[in-house]
């Protein structure tokens, strides 16, 4: 059984982009990495996909956007949805981490670092992502090293 930590994948899905962030390679901290204009349907997993294949992730870990209260709304439940499909297109697990206040949290991060609003804007989703994704392996450090999980 191998135990080589394989790097793990952090989506913030929007309606209108996608966050992106990555863990390094033996999966200890989580990094802004990009953002992708959502395109709808099979483009938007295709460009996931891409993700995975280039960077030799061993999963992906997407942000479930639960109401103050736990429950899943609309959104919640468009990301599982989403996450469906995405596990029908990958050959990693897809995970679902509670993204609550992320996007909030991204923002004071950069609100602090005294970014400016349009470079806020640009950067957000992929701050979020890696929030996410820090989320994520705070709460599974068993699950880091993912090398056999497929």
């Amino acid at each position: 059984m191998s135990t080589v930590p394989s790097r793990v994948i952090g989506i913030d899905l929007g309606a209108r982009r996608i966050g992106v962030a990555l863990t390094d390679e033996l999966g200890m901290t989580a990094q802004p990495h990009a953002m992708i204009p959502r395109r709808g349907g099979q483009r938007d997993l295709d460009a996931i996909a891409e993700l995975v294949r280039r960077h030799g992730a061993g999963r992906v870990v997407l942000g479930l956007p639960l109401s103050p209260e736990g429950e899943h709304g609309r959104a919640a439940k468009s990301v599982e949805a989403f996450a469906e499909r995405l596990r029908a297109a990958l050959d990693v697990p897809v995970s679902l981490c509670d993204e609550s206040f992320s996007t909030v949290e991204a923002e004071e991060v950069l609100l602090a670092a005294d970014l400016s609003r349009a470079r806020r804007r640009e950067v957000v989703d992929k701050v979020a992502a890696a929030i996410i994704l820090r989320r994520w392996l705070d709460t599974h450090p068993q699950e880091r090293d993912v090398g056999d999980l497929k």
